[in-house]
């Protein structure tokens, strides 16, 4: 009897655990190349009925990007509100340029780990684990770095000249949370006594920071 109830127990424990291990389901089309006209569901949007060989190709990731801005950084994305053949396909890729001792601000990407190469320059790439231990490195061209899905991370270009990054993600649409701008900048914005406690600042500094991320 007791034999007969711990293997039925442990029948039972694995029809819970089996389907939490298994992959995604193996798709049933082609591809779903995104309507953006229509609103997404949750696993992307709805898929567009006319298709064209446009539609998986694009080429927004080799023009020069303009960083004359306060952070000497910017982004180009393709991501699927840029690229709608991406999809449903789960991934996503970035062009990233810095201008000489340009930042890209702690942040980090709720839905996805990032993986980066270096094309030119030398970054200094680094992130944060839960426990607060950072793990940084000067790379160069040819280089490439991994960030984990959700910890916080940044990059910043330490050579003479202006440095470029490819990153990519595995999803579609991997957010992005920029810790300066999500703490001052936020509508509506977070009440000065938590950020005074939080930062053991007083209101003069906290306002004054708000003020230059004010969206």
């Amino acid at each position: 009897m007791t034999t007969t109830l711990s293997l039925s127990f442990f029948l039972t424990l694995c029809l819970f655990v089996i389907p939490s291990l298994s992959s995604d389901s193996d798709p049933l089309q082609d591809f779903c190349v995104g309507d953006l006209k229509a609103s997404p569901s949750i696993n992307g949007f709805p898929c567009k009925s006319a298709v064209s060989a446009s539609d998986f190709f694009f080429s927004g990731l080799g023009a020069p990007l303009n960083t004359t801005n306060a952070n000497g950084v910017a982004v180009s994305p393709a991501n699927v509100l840029t690229f709608p053949g991406l999809n449903t396909l789960g991934l996503s890729m970035n062009n990233v340029e810095f201008a000489p001792g340009g930042v890209n601000p702690p942040h980090s990407h709720p839905r996805a780990t990032e993986a980066g190469v270096v094309i030119e320059g030398s970054v200094f790439v680094g992130f944060l684990t839960t426990n607060n231990t950072l793990f940084s490195k000067v790379i160069h061209a040819g280089e490439m770095f991994v960030v984990p899905r959700g910890l916080v991370h940044f990059q910043w270009n330490v050579g003479k000249g202006k440095a470029r990054l490819i990153t990519a993600f595995n999803n579609q649409l991997p957010g992005s949370a920029v810790l300066p701008s999500s703490l001052f900048g936020s509508n509506p914005t977070i009440p000065n006594p938590v950020l005074t406690k939080t930062f053991r600042t007083d209101d003069v500094t906290v306002n004054k920071l708000k003020s230059m991320f004010a969206v």
